[in-house]
């Protein structure tokens, strides 16, 4: 299933505006609040497909019957662009577990690249409901690659969610063919159409890595 929250009238268009303008993501700690933010309306709209048990509250004026999550969701990430995303998730499911995933581009010299991945930290998946927050899911591979990873070690989810701030069409249909939607909800805030050869999302928004923490140095 794809929720693509972009097309309704809401205030997460307005954080994904400054997230691609090229002058207000100038400032690092803004762009790092946008992207929290937006994982914080994600964490929301999430949470309205999630199991909930009844809880009698005592108040100081007599008892209150609520509605309150039966389990909090697994929440991942891939390093670094990811975490600003996560912690935006984390503030509302506080009592959430985190795992965190070393993924990244490996360039070579004439300028194509591979998906390298070489750590995965993360606390036992199976049966429960699984998170992934990644800002932008260009190709796709990173997340496929992350996604059954978890599975091969962690176990298999109860149902997986994954979190992208943008997406390019590719990417979508790369997640639908090698991951499939039967036990998976893709969100998603814009689609972008186009990739460039070197596979960056136009118009995108950049190197969301870089824009939280700085520029890094490709290895070749």
């Amino acid at each position: 299933m794809l929720k693509h929250l972009g097309k309704e009238n809401s205030i997460v268009n307005h954080f994904v505006e400054e997230l691609r303008d090229c002058l207000i993501q100038k400032d690092s700690m803004r762009f790092r609040r946008n992207m929290e933010r937006i994982g914080e309306v994600f964490a929301y709209e999430i949470s309205k497909t999630l199991e909930y048990e009844d809880k009698e509250v005592v108040t100081p004026l007599g008892t209150a019957n609520m509605k309150l999550l039966k389990s909090y969701p697994v929440l991942t990430t891939i390093l670094r662009a990811g975490l600003p995303l996560q912690q935006g998730l984390l503030n509302i499911y506080d009592k959430s577990n985190c795992g965190f995933i070393s993924a990244y581009r490996k360039y070579k010299k004439n300028g194509t690249f591979h998906i390298q991945l070489e750590n995965v930290s993360c606390p036992n998946i199976a049966d429960k409901v699984l998170v992934i927050a990644d800002p932008m899911l260009a190709t796709g591979q990173s997340m496929v690659l992350a996604y059954k990873e978890l599975v091969s070690t962690k176990g298999k989810p109860k149902h997986v969610h994954i979190v992208s701030v943008i997406a390019s069409v590719e990417g979508i249909e790369y997640i639908k063919k090698n991951i499939g939607m039967d036990n998976c909800t893709l969100w998603v805030a814009a689609i972008d159409d186009e990739l460039t050869a070197q596979a960056y999302i136009v118009p995108g928004l950049g190197d969301a890595g870089d824009l939280s923490y700085g520029e890094k140095e490709h290895d070749l």
